[in-house]
Parts: C-alpha cells; structure tokens; sequence
C-alpha cells in the first residue's frame, strides 16, 4: 500500500468533493453569502435559477437550509462532502471484495472497461427501483444521471444492511450529489485505477482508516498551524490520528491476549501468532504468587467486553475483532457464528466524530464480512446490535424539547429527563471523559417507546423529527459510559489545554483537576473508571506523562492503582504522524497495588531513529536477549523525587537516590531575575560604552554604590562547560528601579517585585551555573562574583568554595547527564530537578576534585579570553603567540599547538572526574569515563573544513584556519578605529574622549570612517591601512610571504593578487563574518563595526566603528569621500569616452563601453546615494549606545547594509 499515493488521493478528492457539491447548492440558490428565494410554480414544484425542483427536491432543498441555519455554509458543505467519499470508499471496498448484495460491481468493471458494470447490467441489478426511468436514462444516453440513479438505488438499498454508512437518501446530500464522477479525472475513477491503487491494496479494512486519517489531513494541518483555541467542530481533524499498525498489535496483544492467555494458560500457543506479545518469562515465586491472585480462571471469551472510547476510524476494534476471533476459534466456535458474537457481546467504541463513527462500524461489519460472507444477509433478516456510538449534545435542545420527552412540563420525571438530557450538552466536545451521572434507564427506555408509539399532533411532529433519534442515541452513550470493561484500548486525542474550548477547560477542572492540561491525560485517568478491577488498559499517548513534573500526580495515580505489564518508548521521530514524541503501554487496573511486587516490560527504542526502526527493533527486543529491554518493579519508581519512569534506572542509582543526600539539601539551588522585558533591559555587552558597566560588584549594596547602569547578567547560553558564556549585561541602574516598576506595572495585585525580582540576596555572588535548555547535554559553569542572573541561567551557591567545586566537578561527569535523564529527560532542567540530583560527598576525593576544576576552570577561561566577545579579551592569539617569528603561518600554529594541548588536559581532566565519580557511585558496568571530543567545550583548530575528524563534527568550538585569520583581520580592523591599540592590551576605546596619543605603534583614524570602493583604491581604504598592519605587526621583510598566507586562508581565486583577494573579503565577506562573530543565538547579531553602502553596484562603501559615531559622521562621509569617489568615477568616464571615440582596437573599444555600463550605473547610484546621505546628514542625528544596537542600526536604514 503506497501511503504516499494514497494521502495525494485524499487530499485531492476532499477538494474535488467540496467544490462539487458547493456546486451543486448554488445551482439551487444557495452559496455561502445568499439564499435565494425560488419561485412557486405549485404545491408540488419549485423554480430555483430556473431549475424545477421537484416535490423531494423541495423536501431536500428546506432541510439543507435548515441545517445551514443550525451550523454553518461551510460545516455542511463539508458534512456532505465526506458523506459521499465515505459512502463511495465503502463501496469500492465492497465490491472489490465481492460483499455487494447485488453482486455486481458498481464503481468499475471486472473486464476493465470504463463504464461500471452496474450501468450495463442496470435493468438485472434487483433494486427497488423505478426500472422504466433507468431504461429511458439508457436509451437518451444520460450516463451520469443513470449513474447518480444507481449510486442512490444501491445506498437506500444497503441501508437495510449498514444504516450506519447508508441513510436512506432522502435527505440533503442526494440533492448535493456531486456531478462528473464518471471523467476520467473524477476521483471515482482515479480510485478504481488499478494502476495507482491495485485491488489487493483493497483486500484489508485497514485501506479505509488510512482514507479517512489522510482525508482529514489538510485540515488537521491547517487547524495546528493555527495555534489557537479550536471550535467543537474542528476538534475531530486536529485530534485524530491513525494509530500505527504494530501499535494497535501490542496494545491489543497485551490487553485482550494477555487477559486470555493468562486465564487459559492452555491456549499459550496463541502466542506464537502475536509477534508484539511481552511478558516476562521467568517471573520470582512471589511475584508469580501475586499474578495468580489477579487472574479469573473461568473468564468466558462471550463476557470479554472490550472498549476503544476514541475509536476514530475503527483500526483498533479491527484487530480486536481479529485477536477474539482467535480465541472464540479456540473455544469451538465456527466462523459463521464468530463475527455476530463478537460485534454484539464483546465491541464497544465511541467517538465524537459522526465520520469516523460511520467507517469504525462500516470497517467492523466488513471485517465480519471477511470470516462470514453471508453476514449481511443475516443482518438484513435479524438486524445487528452495534455497541458503538457516535456521541451526540444536547446544546439545543429547548425547554420544549425536554418536556416533549418527558411527557410532562414538570414533575419527578421531568426533572429526570432534564438531569439526564443537561449533563450532554456538550458531549461533543468532552466525549468520553464524560462521567455519567445515575439514570433511570427502565425509564428513559420506556419513554423512548411511547413516544414511538404515540400519535403526535403538528407540533409535536416537528419536535420528534430534532430528538427522537438522538435520544435514544443518548440512552445508549450514557449506557455505554456507565459501564465497566475487561479491556479498555485507545489512542486518545493529544490536545493541550490552551487549545480547549471554554466548556472542555471547565469540565476537567472540575472532574480531572490534576490531570487537566491535556486530553490524552485525562484518558488515562478516565480509563480506571471505565475499566474492572484487575481489567486491562492500553493506551498509546505522547511520553511528555512519563517525566515531567506537571504529571507527577497522574504517574503517582497509576503506579498506586496498577501494574504496569509493558511500555516502550519510541524515538523521538518514531510516529511520524505526531509532532511529539510517543510511548505506548499496558497496564492492569487494581485498586490497591501497594503490597504488590509486580515487575513490568519496557523497550526503550530512543536510540533507534525512525518510524521504520521502532516495529523492527521492538520484536528483536521481545525474540532476543539486548540491552535497551528492562525488567523493573515499579516500588522502585517511588525511590526517586517526583515518580519519573526511569524503569532502566540500576540498582546503584536507585541505591544513591535512597542514600545519598539530595543536592537541594547541600547548597542554595536558585532561580534568578525574570526582566520582564529582555529586549528593553538586557544588552550584549559589547553594545555599550564599557566604562559604564562594573564587572566587580559583590553585592547588591555595592552595585548600587558603583553607581552605573550595567550589570554582567548570567543568561544561560549554549553548551560550555567549567567558564564562559559572559556576554549579557542588565540594566541594574539605582539598584534595578526601572525594571522594578514596570514589573509592578505589569503585575499591580503584586505587593512587591519579588515574585519577578527572585533572590537579590544572592545576586552578585560566585556561583556554579547551567542553561535551563540542556539540547546538547548537561553543562555547568563556575561564575565569578559579579553577575546577575536569570531564571534560564540558573544558579547554585554556597560559602563552602570547595563543596562548591566537588558539585561542579559531579555536575561535569556523566553521571550528571545519566541522573538528569532520569529525572527530567526533557530539554528544560529546572532548578527544582537540579535539587533531586543525590550526591554521595567522599571526603578523600574532595582535594583531587578540586585541583581538577582549578586547572579546568583556568583553561576554559584562557580559551574564553582569546576571543573580541569576551570583556577580558587582551589581544589577538595571532599576535600573543607571534614570538620572535615574522611569519603570521608561525604564530597561527603556534596557536594551534597550544589550544591542542589545552584541548587534550580538558579531555583528560573530564576522564578522571567521570573515573572517580562513576567508582564512587559504584556505576562501572553502566558508565565509561571515556569521553569523546564532540564534548569537549573550548576551542579546537583545523586547516580546512575537510581535515575536521567525522568524531568532532557538530562540536560549536571547532575553528578553522580560515576563521581564525577572520579574527585576525577583525583585531586588525579594531585597531584602526581605535577599538585595540598595538601599544597596550584589552579595549582602549568604547566611548568618552577619544586619546589619540594611545596610538603610537599604529595610528587609528582620526575621523572614524574607512572606506572600500569595488575598484577604486583610495590611499586610506581599508585594504591599504590592513596591509600596513601587517607589515607594522610583522615586519615589511615577510610582508608579501604573510598576506599569500591570510588571502590564500580566506579564500584566493586564480588569476587574483593578494591584494586583490584581501580588497574582495573586505567588500564581500568582512562584514557577513564580523556580525555573525557578534552574534548570539535568541538575540541576532549585533555588529560594532558598521558597513554604509551605496548598493549593489559597491559604487561606494566605508566602515565606521559605532562608539565613535557622532552626529557629523554622516555629513563627514559625504564631503569627505563619497564625492572624491563621484569625481574619480566622472573622470574615469571622461577617459572611457576618449577610448571609444578614438581608432583603439575592438577588444579595447568592446572593454571600454562595458566598463563605461558599470561607470553610468555607478554613478547613478551614487547620486541616489549622495541624496539619501545629505537628507540624513542635515537631520545631525545621534545615537546613545545604552540603547543597543538594534534601536539604534535601524536609523540608518537605507544607508548601512541589512543585517
């Protein structure tokens, strides 16, 4: 079967049908804006835009606009379109599998013609229908109204077989009959092209799940990428997914054949037809003893009832129906008497969706079908009980409604029928997390049939025609809901609180409080009521419920009231239909399981990727001895803080969680400032004046005493481990008022900022500190007193510095991640998950430990430091390690030996903390102190890109050569503006008074602006003023041999000159790579150094350094180079125009009229240009650097180039 195929299909045939049937109503006056009037022409007849409509047509006609009235234009246009695909799904399913009571197939023919048998054979086909008006369609050739005559004909007449799929069509959507499905491009014949969709593809029921799962999927898609609360209608399609084929298997296997097999241990060789079936095989004698208190040794197959209460299209009633009907073959039971017992005793399902009601008990009698052909005949002669349901509301019904049922306005029983008839109203939203209150159902049935059996005056008809057929619909769902069930299996809608409608959120608040944030949760709780005592229950459900605090009392209901018998937990692309990751398990409802020493299975598949791994690896794991299946007991989940199900959790571990001391327990674990606005009080610290921020602050008190406006503020980053991620800064001026008001602005019921404003006390202090979003792996920081910091950038403090580094030391190990998996295996690690971590303290080790973070901690920060991001920066490695060496290619691999020496002492240093910890511990058979150099934090160099080992790849510290000579030129342009200075280390100039006299080795420019033209080399450009840096840096003896190494590194082309190849990074690349290196990912780059350009024609551009901008810097830039660039271009026009007026050479003459096409579109954009500068230039406008970059870049809009 060709998913892929089959989903196009869908898709396409929904937008056909929809545009179809619209068709259909505006050919009788109704479109989604108007209904129009028609025209009387008799008691009988209509006149719509011309058209007569007959009597039936009439009938047809008012209730299509009756339910336009109800609902809505859209709503029923789409109601009758997937009434016709599902009604036409079915019957090719049928006739394909020869179940038509006609025999005769209605969509194609058996000799492969066009034309459908049924119109050949329409005179013999046995239909109650008028056979005159099909031979006169015949004989004038009317081939789509004999088609649309028979479709109808074979829908009234299965009716009296599958009602549920076939109303007698009678109502609207035979008026909406879609036209043309007998083209070739109609989707009826796109279905029956056994070329697209072979006929074998039709042979299982399952084909109709699919249909429907892909039908519904563009709207599904739609509605998610809304993000928004859903309407009623709408939550069917965002809700319903097909449940994988080898999901449905083990659930079904694990449930109904685990219940079987254990009751009949003599129909164990089921077993060997159930390839999903788990167990433990060699349970303890106690926990054997347990089990054979919990098993019924005279469970009857007949009293099996077995409950899907969000069956959607019916895929997991199907195999149901399968796996019984092993077990009734078991018993002695033939296969005609099979299908009808397990359809009335044992099925039961219900659903909110109308549509997937229909294909679910459509999809079941066919199954029928396959065991029993004479099925229907039998259900035409005795009819058939469906124990399934499409659940209906009672949101309208009116008071009159409910007195007309009844039979009195008031009174004891009419106060019954209001109490039972209210607590539907919104059924269609809540479905079966209903909790049905007590009903007399004597006398709700007999109601139902005296009202049957009454005569009704004209009134009372009209009332009957709205309710007669939901209640008892009603009478059956609450039934349905009342009852308890050996097996309950479902894959349950997911849907997120937020996305609730207004009545959902309140009715789960009411009766599933602790498990409210979602639907599938509030399954799961709803399924011990739903289920017997020591019944079974299997859900498929989004793993989130495993972990997460938010579900720990949902984990901690079903660990106290279960047996969890199986789990496995997917991959996290394991089901490609979901946008989460899944898991899917089995467990046995039991009251009160606490003395209990019952063990489960568990298949933990999140290392196999794919959808495609997850049934393979799944039956390896139930056939074969491997290491990602576990038996565990589930006493042992209560032994770790919040109930997370870490069933591959050792004893060793389980053993630290019981001994060990909580890590909350040793040290302030803490969350920080929330701002409230980020964009507005936090900075990249390179944004401002430097001078402005105190980086030495050790207290609150002291900042304050400091008196300026920035803080360092700890922000959590990317991975790095031991020192780093210093880059954000706060605006914590006269101790943070203003983001103190405006939280109390924000909040106005808070007493105090507090609540936002966490733990002053502890801000400015030396902490250890980790990212909330841990994607790459736990990582922990050691930061230097100074800082803030925020709720993502947690933090942990003590006055013990050496228990403090023993933390830190455990925190950089395996360990860490091994435990904070189990804890909290999702990407945002709490600081309330942070204080579970149990820590052993070995007094012996504490010293060792501490060397060794020293020694990291130095390493980490001298690698931080070599970089212009970092504010302790003091000049370039290229420079540092330069030695007496001229030669730039020696001091880069001077470089390259040091950060490989500092590379493997941080590897080794990890090494011998994850030795010592995993011996402490006592892991060893469970951990490696290996560690891999994709997870080593600090900086590793290659020569190109190609050289960079397969172990390595993805680690963000890995640099070239080529992005080191990047930093290279940066410094080097820093110095020109005076940023650095050759004379002295770290920044000279951020703001203030500018002091020329620091600038004696090499001089900055004095007027803040260097320009870079595409041709034209000004003497004060910037390739000029890089190359005389080299030779100043380096000396002019290896000035040549030193720019081939840095043009080659950034890329030189044939047939350039260094120089030229230098001039082209600085026009094309420098100031891409220069903002991407003052970049940080959630903030956006945040360049300093600024490129004003004329356009793409490169006609003129310059840098200037944005803390020397002032407000005659634009004016400067116009006077002072772009026009001495207008009248070098104008002369070199001059020149061209005197080549082509003269007897030059073609090729010379052919040169000179391309050259003068670039010289006039230069010059154009020049003066574009030049208009634009003066415009701003008489505007003086200024910029104040503590507003950043991103207010303040985007003056200079139209002038500067697009970040």
């Amino acid at each position: 079967m060709n998913q892929g195929k089959l989903k196009t299909f869908a898709v396409e045939a929904r937008r056909e049908l929809l545009e179809k049937v619209a068709l259909q109503a505006r050919k009788i006056g109704i479109t989604e804006d108007s209904i129009n009037e028609a025209i009387v022409e008799s008691s009988d007849a209509l006149i719509i835009n011309g058209r007569h409509l007959s009597k039936e047509e009439r009938t047809q006609r008012n209730k299509l606009i009756r339910r336009i009235e109800e609902t809505s234009f859209e709503q029923v246009m789409e109601e009758a379109a997937y009434t016709w695909f599902n009604r036409f799904v079915a019957l090719r399913f049928m006739e394909v599998n020869d179940y038509l009571p006609t025999k005769v197939r209605v969509l194609s023919s058996l000799d492969g013609g066009n034309e459908p048998d049924m119109m050949k054979e329409a005179l013999s086909l046995g239909l109650d229908m008028d056979t005159e008006k099909v031979y006169e369609m015949k004989l004038n050739n009317q081939d789509d109204e004999l088609f649309k005559f028979l479709i109808i004909a074979h829908c009234n007449d299965l009716n009296d077989y599958l009602p549920f799929m076939f109303g007698t069509i009678e109502d609207y959507t035979e008026i909406l009959f879609p036209e043309g499905l007998l083209n070739t491009d109609s989707f009826v014949r796109k279905m029956t092209n056994t070329e697209v969709f072979p006929e074998d593809d039709w042979y299982e029921v399952e084909i109709i799940g699919w249909l429907y799962q892909y039908y519904i999927s563009e709207e599904n898609e739609r509605l998610i990428s809304a993000k928004k609360a859903y309407k009623p209608d709408e939550i069917p399609a965002v809700t319903q997914l097909f449940t994988p084929e080898w999901i449905v298997r083990y659930m079904v296997q694990n449930t109904i054949g685990k219940q079987w097999v254990e009751a009949h241990p003599e129909d164990r060789d089921l077993i060997d037809n159930w390839e999903y079936y788990l167990e433990n095989t060699n349970p303890s004698e106690e926990e054997q003893e347990e089990l054979d208190k919990l098993i019924d040794s005279q469970l009857k197959v007949e009293d099996l009832k077995c409950i899907d209460p969000a069956m959607g299209s019916g895929h997991i009633l199907v195999y149901m129906f399968e796996v019984l009907r092993e077990i009734y073959i078991k018993q002695g039971y033939t296969n005609l008497e099979i299908p009808r017992l397990i359809i009335e005793n044992n099925l039961y399902g219900l659903d909110i969706d109308e549509r997937a009601y229909q294909l679910a008990a459509f999809s079941v009698v066919m199954k029928g079908m396959k065991f029993n052909n004479g099925l229907l005949r039998h259900i035409e002669r005795n009819g058939l009980k469906l124990n399934l349901v499409a659940i209906e509301e009672t949101r309208d019904f009116s008071e009159e409604d409910i007195q007309f049922l009844a039979g009195e306005t008031e009174g004891r029983n009419y106060e019954k029928m209001y109490n039972f008839i209210k607590q539907f109203e919104y059924a269609k939203e809540i479905g079966s997390l209903l909790i049905i209150e007590k009903f007399d159902e004597e006398f709700l049935r007999e109601r139902l049939e005296m009202i049957k059996d009454s005569e009704l005056n004209l009134l009372e008809i009209g009332i009957y025609d709205k309710v007669i057929s939901r209640f008892e619909t009603l009478i059956k769902q609450a039934e349905l809901l009342s009852k308890t069930y050996d097996i309950y299996v479902t894959n349950p809608p997911y849907l997120a609180r937020k996305y609730h409608t207004p009545e959902t959120k309140k009715y789960l608040e009411i009766n599933y409080d602790n498990v409210k944030n979602d639907l599938f949760s509030s399954f799961i709780l709803s399924s011990f009521k739903l289920s017997k005592e020591k019944g079974y229950i299997g859900f498929m459900t989004p793993q989130v419920w495993m972990f997460i605090s938010s579900y720990e009392k949902l984990r901690s209901n079903i660990i106290n009231n279960s047996n969890i018998s199986s789990l496995i937990q997917l991959e996290y692309s394991g089901f490609e239909a979901a946008i989460v990751a899944i898991c899917t398990f089995t467990f046995r409802n039991i009251t009160d399981i606490s003395k209990n020493n019952l063990t489960g299975e568990y298949i933990k598949l999140t290392d196999f990727y794919g959808p495609k791994n997850q049934p393979i690896k799944t039956k390896e794991a139930i056939k074969n001895p491997v290491d990602y299946r576990y038996t565990f007991n589930q006493i042992n989940y209560k032994k770790i803080p919040g109930i997370p199900m870490v069933y591959w959790a050792k004893n060793p571990i389980l053993k630290a969680f019981e001994k060990g001391i909580s890590l909350g327990d040793l040290i302030d674990v803490r969350q920080g400032l929330a701002t409230t606005d980020n964009n507005r009080f936090l900075r990249l610290w390179w944004e401002v004046e430097y001078n402005n921020i105190t980086f030495t602050a050790e207290s609150v008190a002291d900042a304050k005493d400091k008196n300026v406006k920035w803080v360092p503020y700890n922000k959590g980053g990317k991975r790095r481990d031991f020192y780093g991620n210093y880059e954000y800064i706060v605006n914590w001026e006269n101790d943070g008022l203003e983001i103190k008001e405006t939280v109390m602005k924000k909040y106005p019921y808070l007493k105090s900022p507090g609540f936002v404003v966490k733990n002053t006390d502890s801000y400015f202090k030396e902490s250890i500190t980790w990212s909330l979003i841990t994607a790459s792996g736990f990582s922990m920081r050691y930061r230097e007193a100074g800082s803030i910091f925020d709720v993502a950038g947690m933090s942990a403090f003590s006055s013990d510095k050496l228990l403090l580094k023993y933390i830190l030391g455990l925190m950089m190990t395996k360990l860490a991640d091994y435990v904070f998996d189990m804890i909290n295996p999702t990407l945002n690690l709490q600081a309330g998950d942070f204080k579970k971590m149990p820590i052993y303290i070995e007094e012996n080790s504490k010293d060792k430990v501490a060397k060794i973070i020293d020694n990291s901690i130095e390493i980490s920060k001298k690698d931080w430091n070599n970089f212009e991001t970092a504010w302790n920066f003091d000049v370039i490695p290229l420079i540092k390690y330069q030695g007496k060496s001229k030669l730039i290619k020696d001091s880069y691999y001077n470089f390259v030996n040091e950060t490989d020496n500092r590379f493997n002492q941080l590897k080794e240093n990890k090494v011998e903390l994850n030795r010592t910890f995993i011996n402490i511990y006592e892991l060893q058979d469970e951990l490696s102190p290996e560690v891999v150099d994709k997870d080593i934090t600090i900086t590793k160099i290659y020569d190109e890109t190609k050289d960079i080992p397969e172990e390595i790849k993805g680690n963000t510290y890995v640099m070239t050569k080529k992005e080191i000579i990047h930093q290279f030129i940066s410094y080097a342009v820093g110095c020109m503006f005076g940023r650095y200075s050759l004379d002295e280390e770290g920044l000279i100039y951020t703001g203030g008074e500018f002091d020329p006299t620091r600038y004696k080795t090499y001089k900055a420019v004095e007027n803040n602006i260097i320009p870079i033209t595409s041709d034209v080399y000004l003497e004060d450009d910037l390739v000029n003023r890089f190359v005389n840096f080299v030779e100043t840096v380096y000396g002019k003896e290896a000035l040549e041999e030193n720019l081939v190494f840095i043009a080659e590194a950034v890329g030189q082309k044939k047939n350039e000159t260094t120089r030229d190849t230098i001039h082209r990074y600085f026009l094309s690349d420098f100031f891409k790579n220069h903002s991407e290196s003052y970049k940080l990912k959630g903030s956006g780059a945040r360049p300093i150094y600024w490129k004003f350009t004329s356009g793409k024609e490169n006609a003129f551009n310059c840098f200037i350094y944005m803390h020397r901008y002032d407000k005659t810097t634009i004016s400067r830039i116009r006077t002072e180079y772009l026009h001495d660039v207008q009248q070098r271009l104008e002369t070199r026009k001059i020149d061209l125009d005197q080549i082509m007026n003269s007897d030059a050479s073609t090729t010379e003459l052919n040169k000179a009229r391309k050259e003068m096409k670039t010289v006039e579109k230069q010059l154009a954009e020049l003066v574009t240009y030049d208009e634009k500068l003066r415009h701003m230039a008489d505007q003086q406008i200024e910029i104040d650097l503590d507003d950043g970059f991103n207010v303040n870049y985007p003056k200079f809009k139209g002038l500067v180039e697009k970040v």
